[in-house]
This record gives structure tokens, C-alpha cells and sequence, in this order.
């Protein structure tokens, strides 16, 4: 622990707020909060961490906190600052993952449709469904039982839509205002527990029409009965009422957390879901964080009701979601509530193993890697590769892994400015001078390892750049390669040598991954750009041809080879003026190149 953490830990006051830790780079890396912040940030620089807390706390170098007037509003503001600063570890936080609802539009002709966004725009939104192949299939079945419009445009005619009466048709027919609400009506009490209503309704009508030999009709009727029950009536009633609720449970172990959140909709459990994420905070208090992520940093609708576990603190939740937060002590809701933590105590064992293996090929391989090299753990590793074909189209390309994973976000493609034939030494050094001025200049964090596919000839052309030119001292390493093009070791230090890696560790593998990944993206980037401009080139040097007349050369005579061949009458049948089409079929035929050996 330095100086300035001992300072602040001091003087740490004993209210609620929240607290942002930040790493040798002034990253922001984990947001928490706290009843009393004094006591909780005190507790990760005293005391015995799991691994993942340890790790947390061994890259903190500074922090900051806000104090607030209540837990309420700290749990507000907590959720605020992760969405604003991206923390990596508050991995629970991050999940974007978000659910199908189905909406009624609030236009003058309504629609149904299935959407993952909630906007306040007046339209009415139901679910959340537990899937979209659900959303689509319920859409389906109330597009057969309520005929509104179906088109996103309104066309000038009626569709099959309107014949196969399924649609009212308003843009050739008037449709009052009053007709459509009451089919929105009807469709809304549908969808809010009254298909049973409207099934006994459609079997009368059934009934009726089969009893005046309108067997036509009858059979319409009977389907929609049978599209409803597959549809609606699948699941298994969980309670009498028809309230909609929101079960939580959660379990915890070796700094792990599983939270289950059970959908029941109409009474019916729909469906459930799984979130399973390191934690380092309090296992209560984490478990607060990620109900108020789940409603307000995802976007969910509210249910009229929450069921939570024994222990929860539902005040601080009413007073941050504004619904009714309750912890059931007897009944079908405890039994709920106690399913959903069973379920989550199964789903953390079975997923150990796999949470295990997969520290074991990124996390502990990066730590790994860190030491064969005598370095700080390289937590953000950039690569590069070079791709030409004989000097032609020279590009660069560049990969970041963070913890040992892919982060492709950060992947930047470099076309080669400066350089002309196959110079990879000097290739090397103008992507990495680009790279990096732009880092210093834009203060984006900079990489803990750097890592050039090639051996000493690029790795002396990055070192000097970045140490001569720019000022950096950063870590570097090269991959050689072996005769199978395979990599063979990762040389480090100046003079460059091998890194003693264990072929068989799972650091040699991390390098053999990145290595693997940056030549793929590199070799993709040059066939595109190449792709390109074997597709063009011809075409674009030829005066009188712009963008439009090659897309409609290229879409008529579908290839290049067959533009050459082609009689001059057949390319002014597409509108090509005489000369023009005489100057193609010149210029085509007068630059045909040998073919390429291989």
C-alpha cells in the first residue's frame, strides 16, 4: 500500500457514497458503494482476499469517493458512474443483454411488433419474453385474432394481409379512430391474462357459424382456439393471481456470485436468467447492485412486484426502482423465492469447473506470462503483424487482449502511407510511431506488453521508435516463428532471447492464441482491401465511368470478364453512351495481363 492510500484511508468519513478505485494508469477499474465508505474501503487494504479480490487490490494505486445523503442514492449513483467509466471488474454491471417485448404502436393506424428498446413514446409494451422466438410466435398467433395494419409504410394498395383478414386495410379503406382502439383494447386484455375470455369467445363463434354451415368460418375459428393453446397455455400455472413478478435468488462461493431471476407473467413462470460474475464487494450488498442493474442500467420494465430473499434490504430497492419490493415469509412466493436460490447454488457448481479452466488460459496465464518475463503482469497486451503480397497493398494490423481475452474493440486495421515494396522492418516502424503518437495524444491507456509477430530485425524497429522517438519504455517482445509457420518462442530483452516458456503452459498458449489471432486479422484486412481492388480498378480508370454506371455494368454483365466480351450494342442497351462503351471495351481488352503462375 503507497503514502497517498494511507493518507486517504484516514480521513475517510463514515457515510454512505461511493467509491471509484483507479489503477497506475489513473483508469477507473472498480466502482462500489457502501453504507458507511470508511469501513468498506478500509476493508480491501486489511484482512485475507480470495484471488480475485487480491488481484483487484494489487493493481489499485489511488481512489476517489463521493459521499451521499442516503444508500438509496449511493446505489443510484454507483449505477450511474459504472455506465459512465466502464470498469472491467464490475463485470456484473456490463451485461448489455436485453429481452423481446411485444408493442403497440401509438400511431393514428397501430402495429404490433416485437422491439428490445423501450422509449417513452406512448406505445404500449408488454413482456419481457423469454426469447424472441416467443415475442414472434405470440406476435404471430395476434395477428391471426386482431387485424392491425402490418406494413411499416402505408402502400397504395391493399396486401395479402387484408384478403387473408388480418389487416382492415386503411390505406385504401377508412378505419375510425374508435375501430381501432377497440381492437387495441381487445389485444391489450389479451395479453394482460384474458385469453381464456377470449377463447370461450371464439369457441361461441365457432359453434355459431358451424351450426349456419359456415363450415369455412368454423374451421378459421377452430384453428385460432388451437394457435392459443399451443401458444398461451404451455406453461405450468405458478399462482392463482395474475400478477406479474419479478423472483430473485442468488448463492455465492470462492468469490463468485449466481443471481436467478424467475419471469412469472399472468401467473405462468415464462422463463428464468442466469448471470454469473466474480464479486468484491459485500455478497448482500453485490446482490442489491445487480438487481438495480438489471432494471435500470438494462432498461427493464418494472413488474408490479419483486420477491426477493431473506436479508434484503427491500427499502433501499423500493426507493431506487419506485415498485413493490417484498421478501415472502410463508406460501407459493417463499417457495418461488427458494426454487430461484436452489437454482442458483446447482448452476454456480456445475459452472465452477468451467470458470476454473477458463482462469487457467487467461487470467493466470497472463500472470504467468508476466513472471517467465520478469514483468509486471501484462493485463493489456497489443500485437502486431504485417500482410503484403510483393510490396503490393501493404496493410498492418493490430489485436488487444485484456485479462487474456480478445478485445476487439480495441482491434485497428493500418493501410501503410509511407513504405513502398516489401519492407517489413520499415512497415513495422511507421504503424507503430502512427499507433502510439495517437495514444500520447489522445492519453488513452497505453499496453503493459507489446508484442510484433517477427524476430530482432521488427522488434529493433519498434524499440527504437518507441524509445527513441516517442519517448516510451514499454515491454516488447517478438514471436519467431518455426518451418510450419507455427510459433516457436517469444524472444524478449535487448539483445533479443527466448522467453523459457513451457511449451505445454498455458502462457505458451496465451502467445500462440494472440500470434494466431493478429496474423488472422492482418491476412483478412489485406484480402479485403485486395478484394476490392481486383473488383474495381479496371472499371474506375476508364473516363466516363462513375460509381453508378460501374454498379450497373457490374450488376447486368456480373463479372469484369464478362464487361470484356461483351458487344459494344449490348453495354449502350443499358444506357452507355456509344463512346463510352467503345472506350471500355478498348481499355478492357488492350490491359489484359498474363496469367499468374503459381
Amino acid at each position: 500500500m503507497n503514502h497517498a492510500i494511507k493518507e486517504k484511508l484516514a480521513v475517510l468519513p463514515d457515510q454512505p457514497g461511493c467509491y471509484l478505485m483507479k489503477d497506475r494508469q489513473g483508469t477507473i477499474i472498480y466502482v462500489g458503494k457502501s453504507k458507511v465508505l470508511k469501513n468498506r474501503v478500509r476493508s480491501y487494504f486489511t484482512g485475507a482476499h480470495d484471488g480475485k479480490t487480491q488481484r483487484l487490490v494489487s493493481e489499485i494505486t489511488d481512489f476517489e469517493y463521493i459521499v451521499t445523503t442516503s444508500e438509496i442514492e449511493a446505489l443510484i449513483l454507483e449505477m450511474n458512474l459504472i455506465k459512465k467509466h466502464d470498469p472491467k471488474y464490475n463485470v456484473l454491471l456490463k451485461d448489455d443483454k436485453t429481452y423481446p417485448y411485444l408493442k403497440v404502436t401509438a400511431e393514428e393506424h397501430p402495429r404490433l411488433i416485437v422491439t428490445r428498446k423501450l422509449k417513452k413514446d406512448k406505445g404500449k409494451y408488454f413482456g419481457p419474453y423469454p426469447n424472441v422466438i416467443a415475442a414472434r410466435e405470440t406476435k404471430k398467433l395476434l395477428d391471426r385474432l386482431y387485424p392491425l395494419r402490418k406494413c411499416n409504410k402505408m402502400p397504395d394498395r391493399v396486401c395479402l394481409y387484408y384478403h387473408m383478414h388480418q389487416c382492415l386495410g386503411p390505406c385504401e379503406f377508412p378505419v375510425s379512430k374508435e375501430k381501432n382502439q377497440q381492437i387495441v383494447q381487445e389485444l391489450t386484455s389479451f395479453l394482460n391474462g384474458g385469453h381464456g375470455t377470449i377463447k370461450k369467445d371464439i369457441e361461441r363463434r365457432m359453434y355459431e357459424a358451424s351450426e349456419n354451415m359456415d363450415f369455412e368460418r368454423a374451421k378459421e375459428l377452430r384453428d385460432q382456439i388451437t394457435h392459443i393453446e399451443s401458444v398461451m397455455e404451455q406453461q405450468k400455472m405458478t399462482m392463482s393471481d395474475q400478477v406479474n413478478r419479478d423472483v430473485f435468488g442468488y448463492s455465492y462461493d470462492k468469490g463468485w456470485m449466481c443471481v436467478q431471476v424467475f419471469f412469472v407473467r399472468q401467473g405462468k413462470l415464462i422463463e428464468r436468467d442466469v448471470s454469473i460474475f466474480p464479486f468484491f464487494d459485500d455478497p448482500e450488498e453485490t446482490f442489491l447492485s445487480s438487481i438495480a442493474s438489471f432494471y435500470l442500467h438494462q432498461n427493464h420494465l418494472y413488474p408490479k412486484q419483486v420477491l426477493v430473499p431473506l436479508g434484503t434490504d427491500t427499502k433501499v430497492l423500493e426507493g431506487a426502482l419506485d415498485t413493490d419490493v417484498n421478501i415472502p415469509m410463508r406460501g407459493r412466493k417463499k417457495e418461488l423465492v427458494e426454487l430461484a436460490e436452489k437454482n442458483a447454488e446447482i448452476a454456480l457448481e456445475e459452472k465452477f469447473a468451467l470458470i476454473e479452466r477458463d482462469e487457467e488460459r487467461t487470467v493466470k496465464a497472463v500472470d504467468a506470462l508476466g513472471e517467465a518475463m520478469n514483468i509486471e503482469a501484462p493485463l493489456r497486451i497489443e500485437a502486431f503483424d504485417n500482410s503484403n503480397i510483393q510490396g503490393a497493398d501493404p496493410v498492418s494490423a493490430m489485436v488487444t487482449f485484456i485479462d487474456g481475452k480478445p478485445s476487439k474493440k480495441d482491434y485497428r486495421k493500418f493501410k501503410v502511407k509511407e513504405v513502398t515494396g516489401p519492407d517489413d522492418y520499415k512497415t513495422m516502424r511507421e504503424v507503430i510511431k502512427r499507433r502510439y503518437s495517437r495514444v500520447l495524444k489522445e492519453d488513452k491507456p497505453l499496453p503493459d506488453l507489446i508484442i510484433v509477430d517477427g524476430a530482432k530485425g521488427q522488434m529493433s524497429a519498434a524499440r527504437d521508435v518507441l524509445e527513441n522517438e516517442l519517448g516510451l519504455d514499454i515491454p516488447l517482445g517478438g514471436l519467431a516463428k518455426d518451418d510450419k509457420h507455427k510459433t516457436s518462442e517469444l524472444l524478449y530483452g535487448d539483445p533479443p532471447s527466448p522467453v523459457n516458456l513451457d511449451r505445454q503452459s498455458q502462457a505458451f498458449y496465451l502467445v500462440q492464441r494472440i500470434q494466431d489471432e493478429v496474423h488472422r486479422f492482418a491476412i483478412s484486412f489485406h484480402r479485403q482491401l485486395r478484394g476490392k481492388g481486383a473488383l474495381q480498378s479496371e472499371l474506375d480508370d476508364i473516363p466516363g465511368v462513375g460509381e453508378k454506371r460501374r454498379k450497373l455494368l457490374l450488376r447486368h454483365f456480373k463479372s469484369i470478364e464478362a464487361i470484356k466480351n461483351a458487344e459494344i450494342e449490348e453495354m449502350m442497351k443499358l444506357g452507355v453512351p456509344e463512346p463510352v462503351a467503345r472506350t471500355i471495351n478498348i481499355h478492357l481488352n488492350e490491359n489484359q495481363e498474363e496469367p499468374v503462375e503459381e
